[in-house]
């Protein structure tokens, strides 16, 4: 990706941040999850709003939030108090097509030593299309970085292909990134160049604390209604 000088040599401060939805079903037993419609568990909401606490400590200037249209991340963003802006389907979660659902040991049955990474997707997506997609939403978070902060609320691998093309990357190289449910990674410059400021951010998920905990016995009587 080609990322252009800001006019005037004036150097960029503003940040990309890439926030993660928090745990659901398929996640927590590695199942492929792409346009599938999953709902947070109650640690998902847990991380959610853990999350959002997180995000309110970096100080971000009037960011523009946008969301994968998937209930999983809007649902996450919500949480987090974050106003979502723009729900996108550039940044929806790479189809896998045939895969959908399956876990990388039943894949592997079919196509051994496969991943999303290295193999094509049957019926899905492939990573020339998500090259492309990556590409246009770092084209669109970076013309508003001159004025403002930009928050991407989405999914495991599409924010791997966003850390990688961030940093001029092959889209295959956002295997070398983790990306936990509910952490977040904050992108951004150095005298003109881009940087992965911080990455896989998950000290909001580890620290309980009182406030968490009283979260989460909420969220145990709220899950025995469902």
């Amino acid at each position: 990706m080609g990322v252009p000088e800001p006019r005037g040599g004036a150097e960029i401060v503003h940040r990309i941040v890439l926030l993660r939805h928090g745990d659901t079903e398929w996640a927590s037993t590695g199942r492929h999850t792409g346009p599938t419609d999953i709902p947070l568990t109650d640690l998902g909401r847990t991380q959610a709003r853990a999350a959002g606490r997180a995000l309110a400590h970096l100080d971000l200037r009037d960011p523009l939030v946008i969301s994968s249209p998937r209930m999983r991340a809007l649902d996450t963003a919500e949480l987090a108090g974050l106003t979502v802006d723009r729900a996108w389907d550039a940044v929806a979660e790479w189809d896998y097509g045939d895969y959908e659902g399956l876990t990388t040991p039943q894949i592997r049955t079919r196509a051994p030593d496969w991943t999303v990474w290295t193999h094509p997707c049957p019926g899905g997506e492939q990573t020339d299309h998500i090259l492309a997609r990556a590409d246009l939403v770092l084209s669109v978070a970076h013309s508003q970085l001159t004025r403002r902060d930009v928050v991407v609320v989405g999914h495991g691998h599409f924010s791997r292909a966003l850390l990688a093309r961030w940093i001029e990357l092959p889209v295959i190289e956002g295997r070398r990134f983790a990306m936990a449910p509910g952490a977040y990674s904050t992108l951004g410059f150095e005298h003109g160049a881009t940087q992965v400021l911080a990455h896989n951010v998950t000290e909001h998920l580890r620290s309980p604390g009182p406030a968490r905990d009283a979260e989460a016995e909420a969220e145990q009587g709220e899950g025995a209604h469902r």
